[in-house]
């Protein structure tokens, strides 16, 4: 049985992927495709969201898809630029608005007769973002919606089921954004809100099944939430026929090598640790620029791996922990959705390895991850890992990589994210960071001067990691930290605190 669906058709907005993270939060699955190339529509589609666009529907190049197999129908849900586009198309008049609603804005009508707006209030909080704004309805839709400035905030369509807003219900600032999206995808809809955790586990287990039957499957872990959680789900399903290699890089944290894949051994997974720091770090002699580090240790755990995996006999599938956000990011289209991500995830292993492809989580956000971990077992420490980038300290190491700047920011990192733990603040940071400059600083140790190494210590918060505010973590924790590491680890004399967001500044240094 197929699950039921909402689509949702993208323009190009900033706001997306958030509408979908706030439809499946109701407990209902939904996807994203391009507004000009979506699927075919099946029994389990049940309803259909327009998202907004940095395009004005006035522009000639404007996105304009054909809805003919939607519209009437299906239910359908016009958001900001899809509103716009709707009434245009019905012939109605959009234009550049005197008025323009950037930011919070009040709803002073609601009509609170109309199926969408059940449970709403008059002078609810919404937020808005556009230039252009409906001034002319077609004669069959009807205002159900209005602000002191606009006065079509909302409209539906006379004996349809679509609608049509100009304010942004997904984001958190529209404080009752979630009752009207519950309204269309609940009410209007009529989805029964069975996409939960359970059934996503027993859905995918079955269907790994009937895929892979008795074949053999290779999975790259990471130590990292997505392929571990990949790791586990097909575990669940061919149990042994699941063969996991874990390459130690020599640019993990400290002891994580050990750690993770004695966890991954207690969960029952058939794993492969293979040591390889030597030979990444002899790869990474001399090597300083941060795009040429990446490459060389991205294609140096291609051939570690390549080697891996050809040792095993019949292996037909490579596995992946690619997420929802890599594919639909590494999607190509002709239109505003056509920014391509090249994703390690996506891009996987080179075509010589000649193995298809399966992606359990290809399905989920990062956040769904997470849960689907927590209701397969894994632990902790592995499930609310904050991000770690693949070649690992390698870009925490500014400058060339040396067995010894590795030590050294090993015990940086091990007692600045242990005393984030120790003070409770390590789940209070989405990330947190050490890095080792290409700096060395005067201090005075004991009657002795010293010429030492630097390190900087980030923590940030963040909700998907495109923008980032530095975290105001306590100048005592701070002192505390700084004065560790001085003191515990040989050839470190100074540390300073990256205050900086992003933007300007990246999360990472390199």
């Amino acid at each position: 049985m197929q699950q039921e669906t909402i689509l949702i058709l993208d323009f190009g907005s900033q706001y997306t992927q958030l509408i979908a993270r706030r439809v499946r939060e109701l407990n209902v699955y939904c996807e994203i495709h391009p507004f000009n190339h979506f699927p075919e529509i099946s029994a389990n589609i049940k309803g259909v969201i327009l998202s907004g666009s940095p395009f004005s529907v006035r522009d000639a190049n404007a996105p304009a898809p054909e809805l003919s197999a939607i519209r009437r129908k299906l239910p359908l849900l016009g958001v900001c630029y899809g509103a716009q586009y709707l009434a245009q198309a019905g012939g109605g008049g959009v234009e550049q608005s005197n008025t323009r609603e950037y930011g919070r804005a009040m709803l002073d009508y609601v009509n609170l007769q109309s199926p969408l707006l059940q449970g709403m209030h008059t002078g609810s909080q919404v937020w808005m973002s556009h230039g252009d704004t409906i001034l002319q309805l077609p004669s069959d839709f009807e205002v159900i919606a209005s602000t002191n400035d606009v006065v079509v905030g909302g409209y539906a369509v006379k004996n349809e089921e679509t609608y049509g807003i100009q304010f942004h219900p997904e984001v958190y600032h529209t404080t009752e954004g979630m009752v009207l999206l519950k309204n269309f995808v609940v009410e209007i809809c009529g989805c029964k809100q069975d996409w939960t955790p359970e059934s996503f586990i027993e859905m995918t287990v079955n269907a790994l099944k009937l895929k892979l039957g008795s074949d053999k499957v290779v999975l790259g872990l990471s130590g990292g939430v997505d392929s571990s959680v990949a790791a586990m789900l097909l575990h669940k399903a061919i149990g042994k026929q699941l063969y996991c290699i874990f390459v130690d890089n020599g640019l993990l944290r400290k002891n994580e090598f050990e750690r993770v894949i004695h966890s991954y051994l207690d969960l029952g997974l058939n794993v492969k640790g293979v040591d390889a720091t030597k030979r990444f770090l002899d790869n990474l002699k001399g090597v300083s620029e941060p795009e040429a580090k990446r490459k060389n240790i991205g294609s140096t755990f291609i051939d570690v791996f390549d080697a891996e995996a050809h040792l095993l006999e019949d292996v037909k599938w490579l596995a992946q922990g690619t997420i929802y956000p890599d594919v639909i990011e590494s999607v190509s289209v002709k239109g505003p959705s056509a920014t391509i991500k090249s994703h390690h995830n996506v891009g996987g292993l080179p075509d010589f390895m000649k193995l298809k492809i399966v992606e359990p989580l290809n399905s989920l956000f990062k956040d769904e991850v997470r849960i689907v971990g927590r209701q397969l077992g894994l632990p902790s420490f592995i499930i609310d890992r904050h991000p770690f980038p693949g070649p690992g300290l390698g870009i925490r190491i500014l400058g060339d990589i040396t067995p010894e700047k590795v030590r050294i920011l090993q015990e940086v990192d091990d007692i600045y994210i242990a005393a984030l733990l120790e003070h409770d603040l390590y789940h209070k940071v989405w990330q947190a960071a050490a890095i080792l400059l290409p700096v060395q600083s005067v201090g005075v140790m004991g009657d002795e001067r010293t010429y030492e190494n630097v390190v900087a210590l980030r923590a940030v918060n963040s909700t998907d990691g495109m923008t980032a505010d530095w975290s105001h973590l306590p100048y005592e924790f701070l002192a505390k930290v700084s004065n560790d590491i001085i003191n515990k680890v040989k050839g470190v004399n100074r540390v300073v605190y990256d205050i900086s967001s992003k933007p300007p500044a990246t999360i990472e240094w390199e």
